[in-house]
């Protein structure tokens, strides 16, 4: 218990310095106690949001964190949670609408600011971008971890067998994340079709690359010293996953406010809790405890990418998204407890 609370500490302080900022932006933006008290209320609830939702990320995040140089991991601890909480729940809302609205970043600073409803409502617009682009890159992450041949523990057998068998082929997931993005674009509205299929290619060519330069960054590194295992082409590929894996969050707490300044306090104080998760799986080993745990962190993962997907066509609440990444998960960590039984029996 004291071991939780020392990876714990300080998503504690931070929660009480993000909930006291809610307190008095609400109490500045209404000028009432009861004002003050609503968003102290929705920095809390988007607070649980961004942990519920990310759960699965932190799973995701210590399978590639684990084989990191030290180092790195400290990077992507301090450097990884200032790109999380600032770039992601501050800088990627102003882009977009910088981008939909076709206006200046400072004006869009000002328009969070002056007319929250209308930054919402161009965010709100630009969702089926923004699913496609985020769907498409967590859609091969997925599929990459349970199409890899070296891959050697199954949990749901007739799937993940079937999948490791079709690794042989190349390019497969490749063509089946594509084949997936174009036939949902022929069943949406001609005006939306081609950003999403735009957007979608986008999201193939970001994961690619990214994979590419881990890959060459990497390989440098390895050559001139085992030690650099896991440095700059892996932090590349956590910012960008914990980018993908933000999407639905950031998206999804316009539903409960339009004020940019509250959504990122409390999707701040979420980011800070799965990274604090991640270094406690990484540390306490517990992925290695339990055998099927990220298993279930990748199945969630693929049920979220589905998820992007059909959210261009419908309004998905995110508390079902949440519920059904915490019930994958939840089933992975029992069928990992019950196998640790048996083998204990043997």
């Amino acid at each position: 218990m004291n071991q939780t609370f020392t990876y714990l500490r300080w998503p504690f302080f931070f929660t009480l310095i993000g909930l006291a900022l809610s307190y008095w932006l609400g109490y500045q933006t209404t000028g009432t106690v009861a004002g003050a008290m609503s968003f102290l209320l929705i920095g809390g609830i988007l607070a649980v949001l961004e942990i519920s939702l990310s759960f699965d990320n932190a799973i995701v995040n210590a399978n590639i964190l684990k084989d990191m140089a030290p180092k790195w991991q400290q990077r992507f601890l301090t450097w990884g949670i200032l790109i999380a909480v600032f770039g992601m729940r501050i800088i990627f809302p102003l882009t977009v609408v910088v981008i939909a609205a076709k206006i200046g970043p400072i004006s869009a600073v000002v328009l969070a600011a002056t007319d929250p409803q209308e930054y919402g409502r161009i965010m709100d617009d630009a969702h089926v971008g923004i699913s496609a682009f985020g769907g498409t890159f967590l859609m091969m992450v997925a599929l990459s971890y349970f199409m890899d041949q070296s891959k050697e523990v199954d949990w749901i057998g007739s799937i993940e067998r079937r999948l490791r068998s079709l690794a042989s082929i190349r390019g497969l997931e490749i063509a089946a994340v594509l084949f997936a993005a174009l036939i949902l674009s022929t069943v949406l509205p001609d005006e939306e079709s081609a950003t999403f299929l735009f957007a979608a290619v986008c999201g193939l060519v970001t994961f690619l690359a990214v994979e590419l330069v881990a890959h060459f960054l990497d390989a440098q590194k390895e050559a001139q010293t085992m030690a650099a295992k896991g440095g700059f082409g892996a932090f590349l590929y956590l910012e960008v996953l914990d980018a993908s894996f933000s999407f639905d969050g950031v998206i999804g707490a316009f539903a409960l406010t339009q004020n940019l300044f509250l959504i990122a306090i409390g999707l701040g104080i979420g980011a800070i809790y799965v990274r604090s998760m991640t270094i406690m799986l990484v540390e306490q080993k517990t992925l290695s405890e339990f055998r099927y745990l990220e298993h279930g962190a990748f199945y969630s993962v693929l049920a979220l990418a589905v998820i992007m997907y059909a959210q261009s066509l419908i309004h998905i609440p995110e508390v079902i998204t949440g519920l059904i990444g915490a019930a994958l998960i939840g089933l992975s960590l029992f069928s990992s407890i019950k196998h640790n039984k048996a083998e204990q029996k043997v």
